[in-house]
């Protein structure tokens, strides 16, 4: 399709009436933002990615590298945290990439409050396959994923928290889980120069007595002239590399949980079809995942109501997102049959996010499902040229 740059903005602004018709209200977040909260937040992926400066008191801060976490924060700030509210936006986000502009035009919606989790989260999917239908995107393909389904299988598994922590944190980076996978079955990782001096440095502490060893990765970073590395002061960094050699060490204790979780990674076909391998995989593996695949039962089901296909869904069992603060429902979208490179990329992403309030200091957890839409995938798409 061909589309002139007037015809895409009346595309855009076609989308943003759908988000209005749906009872979103527009909100425009700071485009410099906290620069900690995000590092904290946004995975090892995005934090690298950072466009970072300093303020005029000496606070460090980023250029707003995505939408949820800022219309978030705007929610905590203007009213009691668990209120129903629903919000849009139109911008841009900022992240460093190896090609195109760092400058990333983005439209999305957020629902926060809501306590009818599957209902608010085929809401939230069926607006966002509706607004891709205003640029043309009439057949998508669309993914989804369950974060609460894994980790309720780590937890299921008993295994300590070190390895529950680290795991949920690489879910849905293939390489690297897979690579933790592998140390938990005392198989080695794939390796290179680097990560064998690393691994045999974090050999050296595991074991070590805590205090002594934290001395010294302190005392390292000190002579390297270290004083921060992306926020964390080097008594953070020091944990973080404890944590690691205890990971590092790897051992044949938890090889029947690692073989248990590459089983279940490997769970994928039509959104319906996979209740029943889900099942069987938790009886085999004698684990109890009754509440989570009752509420992804329950979400297809909402979805379905929706007008959406279940049965062209797929799931995914290792799709995950790599940012830190995304619960359960996880989803993408795709343009379907195009061989544009744009086409390939991810055009729509989204999910569950119900702990991030509290991480930005509210009491408690807030239910919040939200999507984002890139606009300059879809623009390649489109054909509308600047």
């Amino acid at each position: 399709m061909t589309t002139s740059p007037s015809q895409f903005d009346a595309k855009i602004e076609a989308a943003l009436e759908l988000f209005k018709d749906a009872g979103h209200r527009y909100v425009q977040p700071p485009l410099l933002q906290p620069a900690d909260v995000f590092l904290d937040l946004v995975g090892e992926d995005i934090r690298r990615r950072l466009f970072l400066t300093t303020g005029a008191h000496g606070a460090d801060l980023c250029m707003r590298p995505d939408f949820t976490i800022p219309v978030c924060r705007e929610h905590l700030a203007n009213g009691a945290a668990s209120r129903k509210a629903a919000y849009f936006y139109n911008g841009l986000v900022f992240r460093q990439r190896s090609e195109g502009s760092g400058e990333i035009p983005q439209i999305g919606a957020e629902s926060i409050g809501r306590d009818d989790f599957e209902a608010a989260d085929a809401d939230m999917l069926a607006l966002a396959v509706s607004s891709l239908e205003t640029f043309g995107i009439s057949t998508p393909e669309i993914r989804i994923g369950d974060e609460a389904l894994f980790v309720a299988l780590l937890e299921g598994l008993s295994l300590p928290k070190v390895w529950q922590r680290r795991l949920r944190d690489l879910f849905g980076d293939g390489e690297r889980l897979a690579d933790t996978l592998n140390r938990m079955g005392g198989q080695a990782p794939s390796s290179d120069d680097n990560r064998d001096i690393r691994l045999g440095f974090l050999s050296a502490l595991n074991g070590a007595d805590p205090s002594s060893a934290k001395a010294v990765v302190e005392d390292l970073l000190s002579i390297a002239g270290i004083s921060a590395v992306g926020g964390r002061s080097p008594g953070e960094i020091a944990e973080r590399f404890l944590e690691q050699a205890t990971l590092a060490s790897g051992d044949n204790a938890h090889s029947k949980a690692a073989e248990t979780i590459r089983k279940y990674l490997e769970i994928e076909g039509p959104a319906d079809d996979v209740v029943a391998e889900l099942k069987a995989f938790a009886k085999t593996a004698k684990i109890d995942l009754d509440a989570p695949i009752a509420a992804y039962e329950a979400r297809l089901k909402a979805v379905s109501a929706k007008g959406l296909d279940v049965s062209k869904i797929t799931f995914a069992a290792s799709f995950g997102r790599r940012l830190d603060y995304y619960t359960g429902f996880i989803f993408e979208i795709h343009a379907a049959h195009n061989d544009n490179a744009a086409g390939r990329d991810q055009l729509v992403g989204g999910g569950r996010y119900d702990k991030l309030a509290r991480l930005l200091g509210a009491d408690a957890e807030v239910p919040a499902v939200g999507f984002s839409i890139w606009l300059d995938r879809l623009s390649l798409i489109c054909g509308a040229g600047a």
